[in-house]
């Protein structure tokens, strides 16, 4: 029986130690949170009332929509430029704008002068006076030593096929490397 009363005593005096009063120092700092200077959130911007706007623009071409370019109509006196051949076998090339391309150096055999042009991907090729070159129907007038020249068909926005002359100019080898 003793032992019980031991055992009971033990037991409530561990109650009472344990009842403390629990998360104090979570409440002591929200008490002390409360006493910090407060930040100030600024004013929302004024709204400004909305304004109708009348669109008048309605019946001029959308700039978004892809152009579709129509053969020259048969009434129509074309400038004398024959449009290019659709069935024409194209060259390779032609499969690059001229832009990418570059004019590397020259070859001569016997009297006919090549021009060696290099692709984006690094392929040489050979041309001559004659050749298709770039995307826009470019074909080869004249090679020299430093420059290869040649005329492109393009149409213009009437529909009329026009030539236009362009000039690749020889690279540098210090310049390829930049």
């Amino acid at each position: 029986m003793m032992h019980r009363a031991i055992a009971i005593a033990l037991s409530c005096f561990a109650l009472a130690a344990c009842s403390g009063e629990q998360h104090s120092d979570l409440r002591q700092f929200v008490k002390d949170s409360d006493n910090l200077p407060r930040g100030r959130i600024p004013p929302l911007p004024e709204a400004r009332p909305y304004e109708a706007f009348n669109y008048e623009a309605f019946d001029l071409t959308d700039p978004f929509k892809p152009r579709k370019i129509e053969p020259p109509k048969p009434t129509r006196i074309a400038g004398g430029i024959q449009p290019p051949d659709p069935n024409r076998r194209k060259e390779p090339l032609e499969a690059y704008p001229l832009e990418n391309l570059k004019m590397v150096g020259t070859l001569q055999q016997k009297k006919d002068i090549f021009a060696l042009v290099k692709t984006p991907d690094n392929n040489l090729f050979r041309v001559k006076s004659g050749n298709f070159i770039g995307q826009s129907f470019g074909r080869i007038t004249d090679i020299s030593e430093s420059t290869i020249k040649l005329k492109e068909l393009v149409q213009d926005s009437g529909g009329d096929w026009k030539e236009e002359e362009r000039t690749l100019l020889l690279q540098d080898e210090q310049e390829a490397r930049k």
